[in-house]
C-alpha cells in the first residue's frame, strides 16, 4: 500500500471499556507502529440514549495506564478532527444529502406502530427491496407528500437503498474473501431526524474515509456489517480508497460456550475491565486489572497472545518485540478462550522481571496504610527475598508482614505438627548458639545450626519448622536464613523467646 498506514480505535462511551476492546486497540497499535503509521482514538458517541458520563475519560485513562499513546485523539487533537462523532453532525448531513440526491438512499416516515404492524403481517419481516414499496417512504410517496411531511417536522429516518442480486465481497486480512449477496441485506437506517445524528454504519464509513483510515481492525461481531459498509463505500464513490478489513476473533468464556462477559469475571473472580469502574447510576463498583495489581506490561503481553501466536515457543514479549512480530497471518479465525490463570502467570513473570526499586515504589503505599515505618533499603531487601512468591504487588504484604511486625499468634496446624514437648528446650539451645555467633551471615548460620542438629540427632523438620514458626507465625516464607539475616540477631532471638513463652506445651 502506497498510503501511510492509519488505523483507529473507535469505542462508544456507553460504559467501562471491556478487556476485549483493549485487545482490539492493542492489535491496531501493533500494526500501526510496525508500519510507522498512525494510531487514532475516535469516540463514537452517536447513540445519545446510551451515553454514560465519565466513560470517555475512562477510555483515555486506560491507554495512559497501558502506555499506548494515540497519535490523534479528542484529547490530543489532530488535523482530521473533531474526534467525537457528536461534534461532526454537519459533516454527516452533507453525505446523507449526497446519497439522497443520487438515489442511493431514501427517507422513511414509518412510525414504530406501523413497523410493528408490518412485522406481525410478514413473518421475518425485513425492510428491503422486497418490502420497501409497501412502506411509507419517499419511494412510495410523491415529492409533494414527502416535502409536506418534512415541512411539518415529522420524524423520519434515512435508509440506504440496497439493490438486490449483487455479490458483495469483503477482503478480510484474517478470513480471506467473504462474499455475500446483497439480497440478504436490509435497507439499514443511516440517519435519524430525532437526534440529527447518523447511525454507526454511516458515521464510521464517512469518518474512516475523511480521516484517511487505511485498515479497519475490529472484532468479528462487526463482520456481518462489513458487506453493508462496502456497499456504503461504493454508494459514496469511495471504492478505490476503501480501507482493508481485519475482523478479530472473539474472546470466549474461560469455560463453556459464548463470549467473555462481566458475569464470567464475577463468577470466577477476575476482572473483565482494565480499570475499576463505578456505575454512575447504581454506584456498583466493578474491579479492574490496574486495581487488582496487574502490571500494564503483563496485561499487554497476555492480551497480545489471545488470538495471535508468534509461531515460536516465546511467551514473554516486550512491546517492541510485539510490534516486530505481530502479523494478521498468525491471527486465529476462531475465538480465543480467556485463560485468567495465564494472566496471573504473566503478571508473576513481570513482577520477577521488574526492578526491586520499582516494586518498592508500589509497595510503600501499602506499608503506609498498615502504619509500618521502615527504611527504603530494608523494604528493598524484603521485596527481593519474597517477590518470587507473589503474583501481584498487593500480595507482598501477606508474604512479608512478619518482616515488619512480629507474630502475635501462631498457626495452630503447624503448632500441632511441629511444636513438640522437647521443642522449648531445643529452641533455648538454639538461642544460646545464636547469641555466641559473631558472624551472622546466612552461610555461617546454616553451617553451625545444621551441625548442631546432626550432632544431637534432632529431627531436622521439627526443629527448623519450629524455628520458622517462631519467626513467621506459620510455616511459610523464603529460606529461613534469609529471614534471620534481615531480622538481625537481636530480633531473631527475641522472637524465639516470645514463642517459647507464648506457645503452650503440647499435651503428652
Amino acid at each position: 500500500m502506497d498510503r501511510k498506514v492509519r488505523v483507529r480505535f473507535a469505542p462508544s462511551p456507553t460504559g467501562p471499556l471491556h478487556i476485549g476492546g483493549v485487545r482490539t486497540a492493542l492489535y491496531n497499535y501493533l500494526f500501526a507502529k510496525q508500519h510507522q503509521g498512525d494510531f487514532i482514538l475516535r469516540i463514537e458517541d452517536t447513540d445519545s440514549q446510551r451515553f454514560v458520563p465519565g466513560a470517555e475519560e475512562y477510555i483515555q485513562e486506560t491507554f495512559d495506564w497501558l502506555g499506548l499513546e494515540f497519535d490523534e485523539s479528542p484529547k490530543k487533537g489532530g488535523r482530521y478532527g473533531p474526534y467525537r462523532q457528536s461534534e461532526r453532525k454537519d459533516i454527516y448531513r452533507q453525505y446523507v444529502q449526497q446519497l439522497l440526491d443520487k438515489g442511493a438512499a431514501y427517507i422513511a416516515f414509518d412510525t414504530p406502530e406501523e413497523l410493528a404492524a408490518k412485522r406481525k403481517e410478514i413473518p421475518n419481516f425485513q425492510y428491503d427491496a422486497s418490502t420497501r414499496m409497501q412502506m411509507r417512504n419517499s419511494l412510495t410517496l410523491s415529492k409533494e407528500e414527502t416535502q409536506a411531511l418534512l415541512d411539518s417536522h415529522s420524524q423520519y429516518v434515512v435508509r440506504i437503498k440496497v439493490e438486490p442480486g449483487i455479490d458483495i465481497t469483503v477482503d478480510d486480512l484474517i478470513r480471506g474473501e467473504v462474499t455475500i449477496n446483497s439480497s440478504v441485506l436490509d435497507d439499514k437506517v443511516i440517519y435519524k431526524s430525532a437526534d440529527e445524528l447518523p447511525t454507526y454504519h454511516l458515521a464510521n464509513v464517512v469518518d474512516d474515509h475523511l480521516m484517511q483510515i487505511t485498515h479497519v481492525i475490529r472484532g468479528e461481531e462487526w463482520l456481518p456489517s462489513a458487506p453493508l459498509h462496502v456497499w456504503l463505500y461504493k454508494s459514496l464513490g469511495w471504492e478505490d480508497s476503501m480501507p482493508q478489513f481485519a475482523h478479530l476473533p472473539l474472546l470466549l468464556k474461560p469455560e463453556g460456550s459464548g463470549k467473555l462477559s462481566k458475569r464470567d469475571g464475577d463468577r470466577l473472580g477476575f476482572p473483565v475491565f482494565p480499570l475499576q469502574w463505578e456505575d454512575p447510576e447504581t454506584g456498583e463498583i466493578f474491579s479492574g486489572y490496574r486495581e487488582s495489581g496487574y502490571l500494564p506490561e503483563a496485561v499487554i503481553n497476555f492480551l497480545a497472545l489471545l488470538g495471535w501466536n508468534p509461531g515460536t515457543e516465546q511467551e514473554i514479549f516486550s512491546l517492541e518485540e510485539l510490534i516486530d512480530a505481530f502479523s494478521f497471518e498468525r491471527c486465529s479465525k476462531s475465538g480465543a478462550r480467556f485463560d485468567y490463570e495465564k494472566a496471573r502467570w504473566f503478571n508473576h513473570k513481570y513482577i520477577l522481571a521488574t526492578p526491586d526499586e520499582q516494586l518498592v515504589d508500589m509497595f510503600m503505599p501499602i506499608l503506609e496504610e498498615k502504619n509500618v515505618v521502615a527504611s527504603r533499603d530494608y523494604v528493598t531487601k524484603v521485596v527481593a527475598l519474597v517477590k518470587d512468591r507473589v503474583n501481584f504487588v498487593n500480595e507482598l504484604w501477606d508474604q512479608s508482614s512478619y518482616f515488619f511486625v512480629a507474630p502475635t499468634d501462631y498457626d495452630a496446624k503447624t503448632v500441632r505438627k511441629r511444636w513438640k514437648a522437647e521443642t522449648p528446650d531445643q529452641m533455648r539451645e538454639l538461642i544460646d548458639i545464636l547469641e555466641k555467633m559473631d558472624d551472622f551471615s546466612a552461610e555461617n548460620q546454616e553451617k553451625i545450626i545444621m551441625k548442631w542438629i546432626r550432632d544431637n540427632e534432632y529431627h531436622l523438620g521439627n526443629v527448623m519448622n519450629a524455628f520458622r514458626l517462631a519467626l513467621v507465625g506459620e510455616g511459610k516464607g523464603p529460606h529461613i536464613f534469609g529471614i534471620t539475616v534481615l531480622l538481625g540477631k537481636e530480633e531473631t532471638i527475641a522472637r524465639l523467646k516470645k514463642a517459647i513463652e507464648t506457645i503452650p506445651a503440647p499435651n503428652v
